[in-house]
């Protein structure tokens, strides 16, 4: 028989009785929407599940640590569990890994010192001891979830990366383990489905943790690339969209265009209705003015969804609005900017006037959309109009501001109207 972790287990053929140490496992209790240039979304930690040993016994993915109870073993852990006072409940352990907790014991002592150290807050030692168990233990799932919780908790984004890819790695070879002797391998596999459905809001845990380390480096180039470490080690987790959809909207952040545009390509291939990323490739090639032939298509397919897109649960009706607004903004605007790329000015001026009241929302998608806007009108030589567009680009906070009142002064002077003759 296996168990959710080599956490203290103990029976014998007449008593069944089970001692753990409670840990705090997180999950997900939502997703904070959060509004940058193209809305992604960002988990937040924000439920603690503490399980019942029961719980812990059907999860058990670890060595399985048999004591028989009413031993000497059983009532150290009995006196280590009832101490309230941090400094006693350590000397206990001391005297524990000292005594009885030698051999096979060396494993629960470990984990001890783990749960202990991390309801102190002392990360760098939960992580000692938690390495010590994984040199007896190395598919001990709940320590490296334990191991996961340290790093967040320290706001370690590269310790939480090494260890996300070691948890993915125990699950993988659990899944992948015989079944032991004397056991059938229909019944194992049964028993691992079952261990794997039983533990998922800890997977879960544990991929949100690492993301949420990653999201949260403020470099953005550092931040790609352990987003992009993120996707790697976890192909098929809820996040890993999003975390390719912030790999490349932080790469346009570090001005690194090629990875860009890679990250982005390899989340249309998955995702072709991703609205983010076809905003984002559309609007770099039409600012460059390449591809302009894929930028119109993208853009056009941004426009639609945004009219079409389903509301999230946790997102309000008025919230709703105002983002599909922006989005679908943004997207009449990069039209109107592949128009003018291909000299199409008048329809150029169509799009950015669609778009200028769906970007009141945005200062910087206002300030560009009407900026762009203004040298449409200078190309069709309607310096009035191109004045007024500039005019409204420099009314907002943005970086458009300065580049739009310099443009006024460089207008030439307006024509003057002819008199018509009498």
């Amino acid at each position: 028989m296996r168990a959710t972790s080599a956490r203290l287990v103990i029976k014998n053929r007449a008593v069944c009785k089970a001692y753990f140490v409670r840990s705090e496992m997180m999950t997900p209790g939502g997703a904070l929407e959060v509004s940058m240039r193209l809305h992604f979304a960002k988990t937040q930690l924000v439920l603690a599940v503490f399980f019942s040993a029961a719980t812990l016994s059907a999860q058990q993915i670890g060595k399985y640590v048999p004591v028989s109870a009413g031993s000497d073993t059983d009532r150290a852990m009995a006196e280590i569990n009832s101490a309230s006072d941090p400094a006693q409940k350590l000397a206990l352990i001391d005297r524990f890994a000292a005594g009885a907790g030698q051999g096979d014991m060396a494993l629960v002592a470990d984990e001890l010192y783990v749960n202990y150290f991390l309801a102190q807050k002392q990360y760098d030692k939960a992580f000692e001891y938690g390495d010590k168990l994984f040199a007896i233990d190395p598919g001990n799932f709940l320590n490296a979830a334990n191991m996961i919780r340290a790093a967040s908790e320290k706001n370690d984004a590269e310790k939480l990366l090494a260890y996300g890819e070691k948890t993915q790695n125990i699950l993988t070879a659990y899944k992948a383990s015989p079944a032991p002797s004397g056991v059938a391998a229909e019944i194992w596999e049964q028993q691992k489905t079952q261990t794997i459905a039983s533990n998922q809001a800890n997977i879960r845990y544990v991929q949100q943790a690492v993301y949420n380390g990653a999201y949260q480096t403020p470099e953005p180039a550092k931040r790609a690339d352990q987003l992009l470490h993120f996707a790697k080690i976890f192909p098929d987790s809820e996040y890993t969209l999003t975390a390719l959809g912030v790999a490349a909207s932080s790469y346009q952040q570090a001005q690194n265009a090629p990875k860009m545009l890679e990250v982005a390509n390899v989340l249309l291939a998955k995702d072709p209705k991703n609205l983010g990323m076809l905003l984002l490739v559309s609007d770099y090639y039409g600012e460059k003015g390449e591809q302009l032939d894929k930028a119109e298509a993208y853009a056009q397919k941004a426009a639609t969804l945004a009219d079409s897109a389903p509301r999230p649960e946790n997102v309000t009706e008025d919230q709703w609005k105002q983002q599909t607004a922006l989005q679908k903004g943004l997207a009449l605007s990069t039209l109107g900017q592949v128009n003018m790329q291909k000299k199409n000015n008048a329809q150029a001026i169509q799009n950015f006037q669609a778009a200028a009241p769906l970007l009141k929302s945005s200062d910087v998608g206002y300030a560009r959309n009407e900026y762009r806007l203004g040298f449409a009108f200078i190309n069709l030589r309607k310096i009035p109009e191109a004045k007024t567009a500039f005019t409204q680009a420099a009314s907002v906070n943005s970086p458009y501001k300065q580049p739009a009142l310099d443009k006024i002064k460089a207008l030439p002077a307006s024509p003057p109207t002819r008199r018509k003759a009498s």
